[in-house]
Order: structure tokens, then sequence, then C-alpha cells
């Protein structure tokens, strides 16, 4: 019987086991009565073994890569979170998409559930791996690291792009659940920096280097976010700005669903200075969005679609990297009164290619925060941080919700509405701790 690891209040009806291991192709046998008897890939029937061990860390990855870009109905947060920002506008026919685009998200839309059950999955997931692996395979450390990591990773993440009452419920030795009191956005982001300082402790081993770099991107961000710019610039000081860590994607795991609700179903459109206050995201021409009109309208038959060529149905995605590094140091520097560091370290990403030209001081400091978060966009497009910005721009920056989101009427009828993050799914409130969310600030 198949048996899984769930995590939300939804997630506890089912009996929680072990985690989906990396795709892989099994052999058929000569026998036809063979077809109706196999091995599931997705079941480790032994976690206690250091193959157990591995396979439990291969499918908190599996597991990462769905939740960040490789899931679709309900769809990957990266994009889904985009949705809600002004990076996509809804060509579908979904209402739960067109929810999001519009700004009015209900708890009951259905593709809530799904998508933070996967991101806690990740989390409970990757407990169980790291006990495991300590257990079984204590060499090299960095493979505990990066669970660690990649725990970090989601935390922020869930901060980023949901309201505030986050449930982060846990699961006992035994397996029973432990139902979490919802926290605040900036609690989850504190946990984000806990996650990556024990990430930095188990960096030995091959990959170390890489595992290390990624906990300092999640940290940065992460302490970023609790508008700690100094401390956050201190993390990732060591980034190389080549540094990439990526998602892969491949036929037998999991599609880019960045190129497969885009360019691969028109479901999704690249926005265009959405709502007035969205940025121009194709007719600037800028080169790290590059788009394209295949067709002139998206699978709903009326609206324009744009199509972004960044991606192939099966191309890796960058998810943290070290020209991130460099925008986190920027916006250090800004905020520091620093305007020649600030623009030193814009320009230090750009000449990373040879179609940027290097930027000027606009000269006035709301220009230069503009500017600062312009680059952001462009360098980060599709990669899940455009809502977690337009939330930093109102909370941290004073500026008016209606001055930064989408606004005035709707492409589809009607206006926007007021929402500036998603909300927590009705299917949690089996979780007796969690009512709803304590408050949709930004």
């Amino acid at each position: 019987m198949r048996t899984y690891t769930l995590t939300s209040a939804r997630a506890f009806r089912f009996r929680l086991g072990t985690a989906a291991i990396m795709a892989a192709v099994l052999p058929l046998s000569g026998c036809e009565d063979d077809f109706l008897e196999y091995t599931d890939p997705d079941i480790i029937t032994d976690a206690n073994s250091a193959s157990g061990a591995i396979a439990l860390r291969n499918g908190v990855v599996q597991r990462f890569t769905q939740m960040v870009n490789g899931m679709q109905g309900p769809d990957a947060l990266f994009i889904y979170s985009g949705l809600v920002a002004d990076e996509w506008r809804s060509g579908d026919t979904f209402e739960q998409r067109n929810q999001a685009d519009i700004r009015s998200i209900p708890e009951e839309n259905t593709f809530l559930d799904d998508v933070l059950l996967r991101l806690n999955q990740v989390r409970t997931q990757g407990r169980s791996a790291i006990n495991s692996l300590r257990q079984f395979v204590p060499t090299p450390t960095s493979n505990v690291g990066l669970m660690f990591a990649l725990t970090g990773f989601v935390e922020n993440l869930a901060g980023e792009a949901y309201c505030n009452g986050i449930p982060f419920s846990e699961l006992a030795d035994d397996g029973t659940p432990v139902f979490a009191d919802p926290v605040t956005v900036d609690s989850a982001f504190r946990r984000a920096v806990a996650s990556a300082d024990s990430a930095l402790k188990y960096v030995t081993g091959t990959d170390g280097p890489k595992v290390a770099d990624l906990a300092r991107i999640v940290k940065g961000r992460a302490l970023l976010n609790l508008n700690q710019p100094a401390d956050a610039a201190a993390a990732v000081t060591t980034v190389a700005t080549s540094f990439e860590y990526q998602v892969f994607h491949s036929s037998i795991t999991t599609t880019n669903q960045t190129w497969a609700l885009n360019a691969g179903a028109r479901r999704y459109v690249v926005a265009d200075n959405e709502g007035g206050n969205g940025l121009p995201f194709v007719s600037a021409a800028d080169p790290r969005v590059v788009t394209a009109t295949p067709t002139p309208l998206s699978f709903d038959s009326q609206t324009p679609f744009v199509a972004l060529t960044n991606f192939g149905q099966f191309d890796p995605m960058t998810v943290a990297g070290g020209i991130e590094a460099r925008l986190i140091e920027a916006e250090a520097a800004l905020r520091a009164g620093d305007a020649a560091g600030w623009l030193a370290k814009l320009n230090e990403a750009r000449a990373t290619r040879t179609d940027l030209p290097a930027l000027a001081d606009p000269g006035s400091e709301a220009a230069r925060v503009d500017l600062t978060f312009y680059e952001r966009a462009f360098w980060m497009f599709a990669t899940g941080h455009r809502l977690g910005d337009l939330r930093r721009l109102v909370r941290q920056y004073g500026r008016g919700a209606e001055t930064v989101f989408p606004t005035g009427a709707f492409h589809k009828g009607g206006s926007y509405g007021s929402d500036l993050n998603i909300p927590i799914s009705f299917d949690e409130r089996n979780n007796p701790n969690f009512t709803g969310c304590l408050d949709r600030n930004p």
C-alpha cells in the first residue's frame, strides 16, 4: 500500500510514511503476469539503512524541485506567487489562477492546499533524512547540510509568500502529528536563519562548498526579509558571483513548470506594466527576460499571449546564486547611505554579461530604491522572489501598497483586490490550533 509523508493538517489524515526517491525507470519482466506486480519507486521499504538514508535525501531534493518549479495543478510556488505579483497574468479559464492574478484569493481556493503541503513535506522529510543520514551515512556531512539548507529555503519562502499565521506542524518520532500554532512571517524568517546556520556546520565533502554557499544565500535572504541588511550582506560576502544552485528537470522526473504553464500550455502570460505599477517585463526588451509572441491568444482565447523563452521544457533553473549575493550587498550599501558602493555592486552583477551596460546613479534615494528592486526583478524573474520583494517595499520602505502592487481595472473585468500575500488553505482548519490567517499585512 502506498504511504506518504504529509505535513499540513489535511496531510495528517494519511499515515505518514517515507519520502519519494529520485524517479527510476523499472525494467519490465518477460512474464506478462508481472505487469500487475511491481515495486513502486516512490516507496522506501527500509529507511533504517545507508541506502534508505540516501533515498530519503534524494526524495527531499525531488520534493523541493516539485514545490518550487515542478508541480502543476496546483501550481508550483515560484510561478503561482509571481501571478499574485506583477510577473505573470492569467491567460487561463481556471478560477484558481484568475483569483491569484486579480489579488482576491479566498482560503477555499483549491490550489492552495497542495502547494503548502509540498512545502511542508520538504521540512518534515528533511528532518527524517537528517536523522537517518546522521545514523547510517555520517560522511560526507554535506548531505545533512543540504537538508538543513533546503529546510531553511522553504521556511524563508513561506514567509515571503504567505500571510501572517503560518502553521509549521511537525511529526513525533512515532509518526503522530504535533499540530503547530500559527506563526508570523518574521518567525518563519528566523527559523530560516537558524536552519541555514545549522547547514553551515555540515559542509564537508565534495559538495560541501556548494551547500555552504546555498546556506549563505538562504541566510542572507532571510536576514534581508528581517530588515537586517548589514547582517544579510555579511552572510553572503564570500559567495562567488559565479555560484549557482539549480533544480533540474527531465522527461523522467518533472518538467520545468515555468515553461509548461507559459510556453507549453499558454495559461500564464508574461506581464507588462501590469495594473499600472507592474514593471515592463516585455516592453523593456531586457535580455534577462526574453519574450516572444508565437501565438496571438492565450488558453482562454481572450488574453494576448506572451511567452518567456529563457527556459525550455527540461532546462534547469537557478534558485539561489552569486548574483543574488551581490544584489543583497548592494541593498545593504544603499541602506547604509553608501551610494557608490551600492552602484558598484549592481554593476558587478551586470558585468557578468556582455549585453548589459553599466548603470549610472539616478541621483535620488527613491530612484535608487526603484532601481534596486528593478534589478532584482529582472535578474531573478520567475524564481519566487518578486512577491516577497513587493511586500518588503511596503513593509520596510514605507511604500503604499496601491503604489507597488497592480491596481485599477483588471484585464478580465472588475478591479484588482487588496491581497498582498497568499492565504493559508481552508483545509488547514483541520489543525485545532489554526483558525485562519492572523492578518493579511505585508
